[in-house]
């Protein structure tokens, strides 16, 4: 049964322990962020799980025995969580984190700190249907209806976390920040080694061309998905129904052409249309 959602500051999170007013005021005006940090932000569906094994690889030089016998969400915890709090507070250095969190509510050190951002953006379509069948198994998010009703939620931003337009567009607005580092799903797909090796150079990380291999293998959608550690099938049924859907479901891009009729496809192209005009950075599916 799917919990009621409150509002922060305009975005939408479900009422539960994790998710509080306190917290989420705390991590925005309080939480420092150290300059050696590196945080990946991801809209919901978008990556966030894959990156977090990728940076959890690469920061032990393409070893996976960290991510063999460690939880992800231990491994790169999601700061708005407020029981990461400790956790994040407690973590070796470099510390990893992950979040969803739009700009606007994310730490405000961020601005005089050196910490490195990696942004991860994803086609807004196949975004918006891993969450249509993401959300039928989590308890914690709303039954989602039909793709049709879904479809007006996330286009009008009634989604937890925000509009995918909003949250792309401010973002972005860090861009030309030298510790700030966009890249997409697609790239990811297209060429993970180029991409794992790109990464590397903005973390200032040296790996060898055996050690990319090494992350590169065990980043893999099908190694993730066997790896109980970072496919989610040790959360507990109070949280997800295994029954109903997986975390890691398909792993493609450009499926959603399975699941949007033609009507559809037209009215979302034309709302992203009007939404990012001005946007001046391309993505592979404009």
């Amino acid at each position: 049964m799917s919990v009621p959602y409150f509002k922060h500051k305009g975005i939408l999170f479900p009422e539960i322990n994790s998710y509080t007013v306190e917290h989420l005021s705390y991590l925005e005006n309080e939480f420092q962020l150290l300059d050696d940090d590196v945080v990946s932000v991801v809209y919901p569906k978008s990556g966030t799980h894959w990156m977090a094994e990728i940076l959890s690889l690469i920061q032990q030089n393409g070893d996976p025995t960290w991510t063999r016998n460690v939880p992800l969400w231990n491994r790169v915890p999601w700061i708005e969580t407020a029981e990461a709090k400790e956790e994040i507070l407690n973590q070796a250095r470099p510390r990893l984190m992950s979040t969803h969190l739009p700009f606007q509510l994310f730490p405000k050190s961020f601005l005089h700190s050196k910490a490195k951002i990696l942004y991860t953006v994803r086609n807004p379509k196949d975004a918006l249907v891993s969450s249509f069948y993401f959300s039928k198994a989590l308890k914690m998010l709303k039954d989602p209806g039909t793709m049709q009703d879904f479809l007006e939620e996330f286009l009008s931003g009634n989604v937890t976390f925000g509009s995918w337009f909003d949250h792309v567009k401010g973002w972005l607005a860090m861009k030309d920040k030298p510790n700030f580092f966009i890249h997409t799903y697609e790239e990811l797909q297209q060429d993970l080694w180029g991409s794992v090796e790109r990464i590397c150079r903005f973390l200032g990380k040296e790996l060898t061309s055996q050690q990319i291999d090494s992350v590169v293998a065990n980043a893999s959608f099908q190694t993730m998905k066997d790896n109980k550690m970072s496919n989610f099938t040790q959360v507990a049924d109070e949280y997800i129904d295994h029954s109903k859907g997986k975390l890691m479901r398909e792993g493609k891009s450009g499926t959603w052409k399975n699941y949007l009729t033609v009507a559809q496809n037209e009215w979302f192209h034309s709302v992203y249309q009007e939404k990012m005009r001005g946007v001046t950075v391309t993505f592979p599916w404009d």
